[in-house]
C-alpha cells in the first residue's frame, strides 16, 4: 500500500537501466524512423497499419475466446465491448485502451487481456470507445462512462459477479481515471475494487516531463502529445478542468490504485502527480518505477515488462479477490 512504495533517487539514474531495456529502446527508436505521421497522412491510415501489425508494437494476436457486445450509449450510440472471460469470474476488469484517443482499438490486446484473465479469474471488457479527431472530446469519455455504468448495473446478470476493477494504458490511464470520477459524480458510484493506471496521461495542459521530452522517438515525443491533445479537444476548452485533467480534480473516494511508470516516458510526472495527489486525498495507492522503460513499455518482451505485468495481475487479483 502507499506505506511501502519504492521511491528512490537511484531508480532515475541512468545506471539502474539494464542492458537488456537500452537494447529495447534502441529497437523501438530504430523501427520508428521514418514512420509517418498520423497528423499527416491520416488517421485511419495509421490506425489500417497498426492492425496489421506494422510499426513499433509487436501484433497482438486475435483471441479465439473474444466475443462482442453492443451495448447502450448516450444520445443512441452503440458501443461495442470485446469481451475474454473465464469460467465462473471471480470478478470484471473494465480496460480502456491507450493510443493517444485518436488511435487503437479493443482488439488490439487480447493477448494481454487473455494473460489478465488466466491469472486473476476476471472478466476483461475492452471499450472500444470513439476515437479523435473524428469524435473529439467528450465522445471517448461519454463512452467509456456509458460502459462503467451498464457494468455497474448488468455485472452480476452477465457475469455472476459485482466485483469490479478499471484500468488501462495511456490515454486509457486517463479515461479510467475520468471515467471514476464521473461514476462517483454523475452517478454516485464508488464501487470498483481498484485501477491498474499504467503511464496515463493525467494532465493535458502538459507537465513539465511532458514539455522536456523532446523529440527522440521513443513511441511518445512532446510533439505527439500536443497533436494528440489538439486532435481530442476542440479548441476553448480549459485543459485543467477535472473532466479533461483528472490531476486537478477532486481524488476523495477513489478506489487503491496501482501507478505504473517507466523512468524514459514523456509521461512520468503525470503518474508521480497523481500518484502522490491520489495518497494525499487519503487513498491508497502504490507506485511502481521501472528504470528506462518507455511509454508502451509493458507492450515489449523483457524482464521489466515482466515484472510490471506480473504486479499488474497480482494488484488485480488482490483488489478484487
Amino acid at each position: 500500500m502507499s506505506g511501502n512504495n519504492p521511491f528512490h533517487p537511484a531508480l532515475f539514474r541512468p545506471e539502474a537501466i539494464s542492458a537488456e531495456t537500452r537494447a529495447i529502446n534502441d529497437a523501438i527508436i530504430k523501427a520508428m524512423a521514418g514512420m509517418e505521421e498520423w497528423w499527416d497522412v491520416g488517421a485511419q491510415k495509421v490506425r489500417d497499419a497498426r492492425a496489421r501489425g506494422e510499426g513499433a508494437f509487436p501484433l497482438a494476436p486475435k483471441s479465439e475466446r473474444a466475443r462482442t457486445l453492443h451495448i447502450e450509449g448516450k444520445n443512441g450510440h452503440k458501443v461495442p465491448l470485446r469481451i475474454i472471460a473465464p469460467e465462473n469470474p471471480k470478478g470484471v476488469y473494465l480496460h480502456i485502451h491507450g493510443g493517444g484517443w485518436v488511435l487503437g482499438a479493443a482488439d488490439q490486446q487480447d493477448p494481454m487481456l487473455e494473460r489478465i484473465a488466466a491469472n486473476t479469474g476476471l472478466a476483461c471488457v475492452s471499450v472500444e470507445y470513439r476515437l479523435a479527431p473524428e469524435n473529439p472530446y467528450p465522445a471517448g469519455p461519454d463512452d467509456c462512462e456509458a460502459a462503467a455504468l451498464w457494468l455497474a448495473r448488468n455485472a452480476k446478470a452477465e457475469f455472476g459477479t459485482d466485483r469490479l476493477a478499471i484500468g488501462g494504458e495511456s490515454a486509457g490511464g486517463h479515461l479510467s481515471a475520468v471515467t471514476l470520477l464521473r461514476m462517483r459524480d454523475r452517478h454516485g458510484f464508488t464501487g470498483f475494487s481498484g485501477a491498474n493506471l499504467v503511464f496515463g496521461a493525467f494532465d493535458l495542459s502538459m507537465t513539465p516531463s511532458q514539455q522536456q521530452f523532446g523529440d527522440e522517438r521513443l513511441i511518445l515525443r512532446t510533439v505527439d502529445i500536443a497533436k494528440f491533445g489538439d486532435a481530442f479537444l476542440p479548441g476553448g476548452l480549459d485543459r485543467r478542468d477535472p473532466d479533461i485533467s483528472p490531476l486537478y480534480a477532486d481524488l476523495r473516494d477513489m478506489p487503491p490504485a496501482l501507478f505504473t511508470i517507466g523512468t524514459r516516458d514523456a509521461l512520468l510526472d503525470d503518474t508521480l502527480f497523481m500518484y502522490s495527489r491520489w495518497v494525499a486525498a487519503g487513498r491508497e495507492a502504490e507506485l511502481a518505477v521501472y528504470p528506462g522503460g518507455a511509454h508502451g513499455f509493458v507492450a515489449f518482451p523483457g524482464e521489466i515488462a515482466r515484472a510490471a505485468n506480473a504486479r499488474a495481475d497480482a494488484f488485480l487479483a488482490r483488489v478484487t479477490g
